[in-house]
């Protein structure tokens, strides 16, 4: 069974935060880090097997476009400059509705690794 296309999608910019709203009523907002960390690109996940790559320092990423792919899908573009991967709209319900866990599971992984969600070097605010 396929997930339902949002009626509505909106990014938060301030929030960092995106928002998927559906004609049943349901309502997410989804933080641009955990899409970045879990994006469905290779260049994360990997190429199968145990080959995904944890994201670190993605604190404070967020988002410079959203396009629809087909009917099925957007595209994420963050502003780190990753922009491959879709997330089909089965995905995105997914991670909305399941997000406590990706999120722990997230900062355990961070935590094994002696990773920081922190970006390293010096952060610039974009004005």
């Amino acid at each position: 069974m396929s997930a339902p296309v949002p009626s509505k999608v909106h990014y938060h910019k301030s929030a960092r935060e995106l928002e998927l709203g559906y004609a049943s009523g349901e309502n997410y907002r989804l933080p641009v880090e955990l899409l970045r960390v879990y994006s469905p690109s290779a260049e994360v996940r990997g190429h199968g097997g145990d080959t995904a790559v944890l994201q670190v320092g993605k604190k404070h990423v967020g988002l410079q476009n959203i396009t629809q792919a087909g009917n099925y899908a957007l595209k994420l573009s963050f502003d780190d400059g990753h922009d491959t991967g879709l997330f089909s709209w089965d995905y995105l319900l997914e991670l909305a509705t399941h997000q406590q866990a990706y999120w722990d599971n997230y900062v355990q992984r961070l935590e094994e690794a002696g990773a920081s969600r922190e970006p390293a070097g010096i952060h610039f605010k974009q004005l």
